[in-house]
């Protein structure tokens, strides 16, 4: 099980009293277990904490609002995804709009790509 540090086992305790709209929205259909998956919100993972992960797919989920377009955040999201590719661990990113827009396409979409990495684990 991916697992943080003390601190940021703290700061995940506190994100998941803050989660923005985007981030319950796609908690409140991901905590029904769709397609038998088991996902945990605001999962702390090394020195980062991850949205949502799924163990058994070994998935990060990422809920990216438009902050994540400017300044140091590209590079920065693409340092963390680096960081949990060494270990295995796919990150999907979903636009806080896309799942406003359309919560269960934006679900779909999470349980099709987690039942893939699955089906490949099993080959």
């Amino acid at each position: 099980m991916l697992q943080g540090t003390g601190v940021t086992q703290q700061r995940a305790k506190v994100l998941r009293r803050t989660m923005s709209p985007p981030e319950i929205a796609l908690w409140m259909a991901l905590r029904q277990r769709p397609g038998g998956l088991k996902f945990r919100k605001q999962h702390p993972s090394g020195p980062f904490v991850a949205d949502f992960y799924c163990h058994a797919a070994r998935l990060i989920v990422e809920v990216d609002g438009t902050a994540h377009d400017y300044g140091d955040r590209p590079a920065r999201d693409a340092a963390r995804d680096r960081w949990f590719a060494l270990r295995t661990i796919a990150v999907m990113r979903i636009a806080a709009a896309e799942i406003l827009r359309d919560t269960d396409a934006a679900v779909r979409g999470v349980v099709a790509f987690a039942t893939e990495r699955l089906a490949a684990e099993e080959k």
